[in-house]
């Protein structure tokens, strides 16, 4: 009886030891189920320095954090795999680093479906795509969305009437980047209107390039206007070509095209960089019409001082949709623009706000 009260005793002052300290494993919340939030209290024990070490595959435990307070946490994302269940141990050292206690815990992380602290993005992106398939479906059904004109485009009219009757031809140059810009595709995608201008007024169009994917694609898509326009024994092959992949190398080849060719009317439009001004300069100097766009701002300055006309920026990916009329693409361009008013009345609302000291729309917006 003596022994069994004696066994009983040691097996209590044990269970009362061991709720003196505790390690508590839980899963990262809105997370990929690569990381585990690991806390720990010792503060009823005189010494606090602990360890916490992980199990490996082997059955061996790796330290992944040391610590000297009492209690606290530690996030744990190294090589963390969802769904997968992790031993920790945490050891309460003395001041010989002798281990006194040790403590066991298993826990698994998981993926979230949805990241909470990100509902506000979502609630964005709801709001612009909803109005994206409105206006679709409202230009489907015939309903007119004004777009603001953009000078650029209505005088391409103008360019080619002018070419036409000084009998000069038109140039027309796609950027310096190569097919993956999306500026180059936009500027291919105007080059089909121009070209299908140019063949129903019947003057002659150039359009030398600096890239073999350029230079097939530009191809196909002046034939096809050509074609479109009800003249395609009027394709010149040879209008489109290839000069070099060297920048100043091109840029000196289509100035020496502009010097000796003379055209009434020239096109920048796509990606440029340092030799912007150069070939702006050149055709200011021949007395062209000239129209560029980039969407580079560090080349707008050069291209709005030496051109008639220049698209800013985003007027370069909004001309297809401007001149095509397309619905899905109006539709598009006009979702955009209500996305672009929900922000500025959002940030509006929001510095009158914090203005007034009331900050919960700057906490609702902030990415965690």
């Amino acid at each position: 009886m003596k022994k069994l009260l004696i066994f009983l005793f040691v097996l209590y002052s044990c269970f009362l030891f061991s709720q003196q300290i505790w390690l508590n494993i839980t899963d990262k919340p809105n997370d990929d189920g690569s990381a585990l939030i690991l806390s720990w209290d010792t503060s009823q024990i005189v010494s606090s320095r602990i360890i916490i070490e992980r199990e490996t595959a082997d059955g061996e435990f790796i330290a992944i954090t040391r610590s000297e307070e009492p209690s606290g946490s530690f996030e744990d994302g190294s090589n963390i795999d969802p769904g997968v269940v992790y031993t920790y141990r945490l050891s309460v050292l003395d001041n010989n680093d002798n281990i006194i206690h040790i403590v066991k815990t298993t826990s698994e992380a998981s993926a979230q479906w949805f990241n909470k602290d990100k509902i506000s993005l979502l609630i964005l992106a709801l709001l612009i795509s909803i109005s994206i398939v409105y206006y679709i479906f409202s230009a489907r059904s015939g309903k007119d969305l004004y777009i603001r004109k953009i000078s650029g485009l209505e005088s391409m009219d103008e360019s080619v009437g002018r070419a036409t009757e000084m009998g000069r031809p038109i140039l027309f140059i796609p950027g310096t980047l190569d097919l993956d810009d999306m500026q180059t595709i936009a500027g291919l995608t105007l080059l089909r209107r121009l070209a299908q201008k140019a063949a129903e007024y019947d003057a002659k169009l150039i359009v030398p390039v600096c890239r073999s994917m350029v230079l097939s694609t530009a191809k196909e898509v002046v034939k096809e206007a050509y074609m479109k326009a009800g003249r395609p024994d009027a394709y010149d092959p040879d209008s489109v070509f290839y000069l070099t992949d060297d920048q100043f190398g091109y840029v000196a080849g289509v100035d020496g095209i502009i010097v000796r060719e003379k055209p009434a009317a020239n096109f920048f439009l796509g990606a440029f960089y340092a030799e912007s001004l150069i070939l702006a300069e050149t055709g200011f100097s021949s007395g062209a019409i000239q129209t560029a766009g980039t969407a580079m701002p560090s080349q707008l300055p050069f291209f709005i001082v030496a051109c008639d006309y220049t698209l800013i920026g985003e007027e370069l990916f909004a001309a297809s949709a401007y001149l095509s009329k397309d619905p899905h693409q109006l539709g598009s361009l006009k979702g955009q623009d209500f996305g672009k008013v929900i922000f500025i009345v959002v940030l509006t609302i929001g510095i009158i706000l914090e203005i007034s000291g009331v900050h919960f729309l700057k906490d609702f917006l902030a990415l965690h």
